[in-house]
């Protein structure tokens, strides 16, 4: 099996790439396995977190180059592009409009299609074997996987520029300087560390998560006074929840809120 679904309890479930699915993760063959097991937890109402991560050195390297060859040769190369973006843009915004939080645990190398999937996580843990590498401009291509969008917000335009421009490869240390790895954990602790963020994050309302994430993102494309009317409406909308009413109990009964 090359990725593999494991319940780690309390609403968190692990995914785990292996293989080729970790070394040729963007291709017909792997890239769908991916999505079907994350579309799987997001749809799944007891899993309140992903922790997705890979095996050995890679967390998940990007497309098959092999694959990418015989489409050249073949004259297939654009569709074979479509193909692969149409199954991972659309995952992308699925993992980011969800309640359910995602981390990455990123074990090795993430380049590609590969990084914007950790960039798309709601926050990353890494080992310090953990790399970060776009690989595009090598192979004579632009970013795609939302990394254009999703990595200025986290390190700044002009950090990102460089990275694209320069094909750098960030060391595990130089991400998390820079903030595109929250924290750096030794390799053992790795997915254990990653657990106890996971539960830290997903422990709250589903409304107060989906409209968290969901404010975040449109925070720089919105002026203030649309942002302060979007913020209002969601806030009205989380007054009519369940988990408002549960946080306003505890809160009084000086109690941690349960929110299940």
């Amino acid at each position: 099996m090359t990725v593999s679904s494991t319940d780690m309890g309390h609403g968190v479930r692990l995914i785990r790439f292996s293989g080729q699915s970790a070394t040729q993760s963007f291709s017909r063959t792997f890239l769908p396995e991916i999505a079907k097991a994350i579309d799987q937890g997001l749809a799944d109402h007891d899993v309140r977190a992903l922790i997705l991560t890979g095996e050995g050195k890679f967390f998940s390297a990007g497309a098959d180059i092999n694959a990418f060859a015989k489409s050249i040769e073949d004259g297939d190369a654009p569709q074979l592009i479509r193909d692969l973006t149409g199954v991972l843009h659309p995952l992308l915004v699925r993992m980011r409009q969800s309640p359910t939080i995602s981390v990455a645990a990123i074990n090795g190398a993430c380049a590609g299609g590969g990084l914007g999937l950790a960039l798309a996580c709601d926050l990353r843990i890494g080992s310090h074997s953990a790399k970060m590498a776009a690989s595009y401009a090598g192979m004579g291509l632009s970013p795609d996987g939302g990394t254009t969008w999703l990595l200025p917000r986290l390190v700044g335009d002009q950090i990102a520029r460089r990275f694209f421009f320069e094909n750098e490869i960030w060391s595990a240390e130089k991400a998390n300087q820079l903030g595109a790895i929250d924290t750096i954990v030794d390799e053992e602790s790795l997915i254990e560390s990653a657990l106890t963020l996971a539960l830290k994050w997903s422990q709250w309302g589903s409304h107060t998560k989906e409209a968290t994430k969901h404010l975040l993102d449109v925070q720089s494309v919105q002026d203030f006074e649309t942002h302060l009317k979007h913020e209002r409406t969601l806030i009205e909308a989380a007054g009519t929840t369940e988990a408002f009413k549960e946080g306003v109990s505890a809160f009084l009964e000086k109690r941690k809120p349960n929110f299940d």
